[in-house]
């Protein structure tokens, strides 16, 4: 499909905006990058380092984003947090493809009511999942083996030297303040979890048992819909990583543990866990850059106006070849 117009990439002088772009450069060497920002001199930088791409400023207090009048965008990729909707309105209003990673499963609410009033105007994708909805499409991947799930058990490992920049903090400090609990799947009920109840442990790759927390994110709800899992949590942890401890860079790793039965009725139990030596910017980017590759009917049929999740456009299969492709390590035991 070619696409003659700009994929406007909010955010796009940052760390998960740049790498973003970068990615679907390298895919398509041809499609038209616009890369925006509040800083026009770092989104220059960015856009002159791609080639083939331009720059702008955004005022996202704005409904028109600041965006000169009359210009024409593919899609409306935001990488950063859209607290006014503004972002969405102007996709909405274009009547294009629109991409969020910020907004967390407390602050989706917005995002799917304006979808669903406005439900023939554009393709929504909520991806606001780990890694934009890596590890629930890795974890899909490993589910084809069994015949029934009863159990899914994430634990992510990020180093504490590796938890992105300015904006990827705010939104940390934002989910901690709106969400101090932990949401879990237990016996098929949704369940909010606080205090020592919160508290597990991660086994990392090195051996290791990192102090975690079980949090509220929207793999939770992926894995738990799509498998039909009555027993689904996801725990994060924060401190050195594998890779760090080894005295190379800060690495980040996810382990997924699945608990259930083959077809046929046996019992099965299997483990795969992930790793980047380069840390979570590289699978944050990928996860982005997958979404707006099949938003944009780069890859796929075209996707019609509405809701969507990673796992709803995705498949899980060729989701896992790409994270090869870009380095990550599958470890199945």
């Amino acid at each position: 499909m070619e696409q003659k117009a700009s994929v406007l990439i909010l955010g796009g002088s940052g760390q998960a905006g740049s790498d973003t772009a970068t990615m679907l450069r390298r895919w398509h060497p041809e499609l038209p990058l616009t890369i925006a920002g509040r800083n026009l001199e770092r989104a220059q930088q960015v856009a002159d380092e791609l080639g083939g791409a331009t720059a702008v400023t955004i005022d996202l207090n704005r409904k028109d984003l600041g965006l000169p009048a009359g210009q024409q965008y593919s899609a409306v990729v935001a990488t950063l947090w859209d607290a006014r909707l503004n972002g969405l309105r102007y996709a909405q209003d274009h009547g294009l493809p629109y991409l969020s990673i910020s907004s967390g499963l407390v602050d989706i609410a917005p995002e799917v009511v304006a979808g669903a009033q406005r439900a023939t105007a554009s393709p929504i994708l909520v991806a606001s999942h780990w890694a934009a909805g890596l590890v629930t499409l890795a974890a899909l991947d490993a589910a084809r083996a069994f015949g029934r799930i009863d159990t899914i058990k994430v634990g992510a490992i990020l180093d504490e030297t590796d938890a992105g920049g300015p904006a990827a903090l705010v939104d940390l400090e934002r989910w901690a303040e709106a969400a101090p609990t932990g949401l879990v799947r237990r016996d098929g009920v949704f369940t909010w979890v606080a205090g020592s109840d919160m508290e597990t442990t991660v086994r990392t790759v090195d051996g290791a048992d990192q102090p975690a927390q079980y949090i509220a994110i929207l793999d939770v709800t992926s894995m738990a819909l799509a498998t039909a899992a009555p027993n689904v949590s996801f725990a994060f942890a924060i401190g050195e990583s594998a890779g760090r401890r080894g005295g190379g860079p800060a690495s980040v790793e996810v382990r997924i543990d699945l608990e259930g039965t083959t077809p046929a009725g046996a019992a099965l139990t299997t483990t795969r866990t992930f790793v980047h030596a380069e840390g979570q910017r590289p699978i944050t980017a990928l996860g982005v850059a997958l979404g707006v590759e099949r938003l944009l009917g780069l890859r796929g049929e075209p996707v019609a106006p509405g809701i969507h999740t990673p796992e709803s456009l995705l498949d899980p299969a060729y989701v896992v070849k790409q994270m090869a492709e870009i380095g990550i390590v599958f470890i199945d035991g």
